[in-house]
This record gives structure tokens, sequence and C-alpha cells, in this order.
């Protein structure tokens, strides 16, 4: 029983996608709202986001999408999923658009790629990272169930993650550095990755969200 999964909208992001996805991995309702009681009602939480973080942060607060997302994790029973900018919004701050406050919530920084970009051959690697890269698991937690190490995830972003306490590092990936890719902490499992546009690997990780009960 997966129960209703809400997923946060503060209007960045591909919602209806993430929403169809997680149908399509067997969800039983999903809710795109930013209604405090109808995230509140949910049994699963769905944080995701698209787009400049200037933008995303000043629509979070302005919808108190923070408050709520914070309410969810508080909940040790309530699973909670962070998919791309929404996974940056929970570190102390971003240097995109000159730097931005984010809701500080996992102590690190999201940080640039750079110019110019090269892999360990010296290659030159384009800015924004987009497409398929192999994500090596950190360590075990049951939302990597049934799905290889090392398998393939789609991204897209110019910016990656980098968290203080290594110990939260679920997923990691290369592209020219060392990117954390995924991120757990009690009920809360975070992805710069899309699983919605992860085909079986993505489809995988989301049913099991579906079926986690928020331990690790």
């Amino acid at each position: 029983m997966t129960g209703t999964v809400a997923v946060i909208d503060y209007g960045m992001g591909n919602l209806h996608s993430v929403a169809s996805a997680l149908e399509h991995a067997g969800a039983e309702r999903v809710v795109v709202s930013c209604d405090p009681a109808e995230i509140s009602a949910a049994d699963r939480v769905v944080f995701p986001g698209v787009g400049a973080i200037r933008d995303c942060m000043a629509e979070i607060r302005r919808l108190h999408c923070d408050e709520l997302l914070m309410r969810a994790l508080s909940d040790e029973r309530k699973p909670v999923l962070a998919i791309c900018v929404g996974m940056q919004a929970l570190l102390d701050r971003s240097e995109e658009n000159g730097g931005v406050d984010c809701l500080g919530l996992i102590p690190g920084e999201v940080r640039f790629f750079g110019h110019p970009l090269n892999d360990a051959e010296g290659r030159r690697l384009k800015v924004p990272h987009m497409g398929w890269n192999e994500v090596r698991q950190v360590r075990q937690h049951p939302l990597w169930a049934g799905i290889a190490d090392g398998a393939r995830f789609y991204f897209v972003h110019s910016y990656y993650v980098k968290v203080k306490e290594r110990a939260l590092v679920a997923g990691a990936v290369d592209y020219g550095v060392s990117i954390d890719a995924a991120l757990a902490r009690d009920n809360l499992f975070a992805v710069q990755f899309h699983p919605e546009k992860s085909h079986t690997a993505g489809l995988r990780l989301l049913k099991n969200f579906l079926e986690w009960d928020g331990t690790c």
C-alpha cells in the first residue's frame, strides 16, 4: 500500500512528468499541490525542482513550501524524495546567480562546474552536464534495491552538490569532478539526477521510494 504521494508544487519543475512517473511506478494516488493540508495528509512527499536557484528559492519561500518540507521531514514515518534543484535547495548556499542562500537543512554548498572542465584523460566536457552517467552506490540504502551499482541515470545541471558530512552521500558520479549525486538522512533521500527521465533504473528507484518506510 503506497497511499497518497504529494508532489510539492512551487511552480518550478516538470511536476506532471514526475507525477506520471510515480503513477507508472505504482503510486495509488498522486497530488501536485502546495496546500498544507494535502501535503500533511500525504503518506509520502516529493520535492522536485528545475530552473535557476534564485527563482526557485524565491517561490519556495513565498509559498511557504520550506515550512511544508520541514514538517514532512520532521515526521519520521513520512518518506521524502528530493529531485534535482529540490536536492540543491536543501543545502546551505549555491554559487548560482551570484550566490544564493538555500534552506540550510544539509550542511554543504552547490558549486559551479567551472570552465574549462576536463575528464581524467584531459578531454573537454560540456557544461551543463546533460545526459546519462553511471552512479556509484557509495553506501547501501533501500532505494538502491534491485538497481545495479553503476546503473545509468539522466542528469541535467550546471551546478553540483558537495556536502560537508560525507556519511550522508549515498551515490556519486564523476564528471570532471566528483559529484554527490544522492544523499540519504533518516526519512530523506535526495538525488541530483532525474529518476522520472531515467527509464528502467529511474522507475525502479521510484518504486523503491513508494515501498520505503523511511528508515535506512
